[in-house]
């Protein structure tokens, strides 16, 4: 699905007519200077925000190279950002996919594609940590995927419990990433490894 097609599935007017009615029940004059245009920027941004949710992730998988590769595969540090469907806040950080090929690898910029496929919709961490491992191990068929993120959440650091600077870690091992402790400790020592 193109970005045309996503952006035409999106109701500007309807989220421009919510944020008004928003700012309004919080007391402010969307009529001001400063608030006029504000509806129609959200919309806009929401547009950007939850552009996954009508993205097959899948798609970026259908291009794959035969590669006689046994080795662990590893993409560190890919940057992502999402949106907590608890409290429309968002949360980022960053992504470390990695699999165990079996004959087969994909391009490297596909990885972070799928990741940010899946964390541009309404997310919980958890949910967006085993969505990319699920979909690598089923759409690949790798002998494993391990899939570690790490996240700031502003819906604990900005409101709420106000705890800055706390990050939330999960972790999704799959096929031989949880079976084998060794194979887990190699994938763990690869994505902790600083780079000189």
């Amino acid at each position: 699905m193109d970005r045309e097609e996503t952006n035409r599935q999106v109701d500007n007017e309807r989220i421009e007519k919510a944020v008004r009615e928003i700012l309004l029940a919080i007391g402010e004059d969307p009529d001001r200077e400063g608030l006029r245009d504000t509806p129609r920027r959200v919309a806009r941004m929401y547009r950007e925000l939850f552009a996954g949710i009508n993205d097959d992730p899948r798609l970026h998988l259908k291009k794959v190279f035969t590669e006689e590769y046994d080795e662990i595969v590893l993409l560190k540090d890919i940057p992502f950002y999402s949106v907590c469907e608890h409290h429309l806040l968002p949360f980022m950080g960053k992504a470390h996919v990695a699999y165990l090929p079996r004959g087969k690898v994909v391009g490297v910029s596909k990885l972070a594609r799928i990741v940010s496929s899946f964390a541009r919709r309404p997310q919980v961490q958890e949910r967006l940590t085993t969505q990319i491992a699920d979909l690598l191990m089923n759409e690949v068929d790798a002998k494993g995927v391990a899939v570690v993120m790490e996240a700031t959440h502003t819906c604990m650091t900005i409101r709420g419990v106000k705890k800055p600077g706390s990050v939330m870690i999960t972790s999704a091992m799959l096929g031989r990433f949880r079976s084998d402790a060794r194979s887990r400790l190699e994938v763990m020592s690869l994505i902790n490894r600083q780079l000189s």
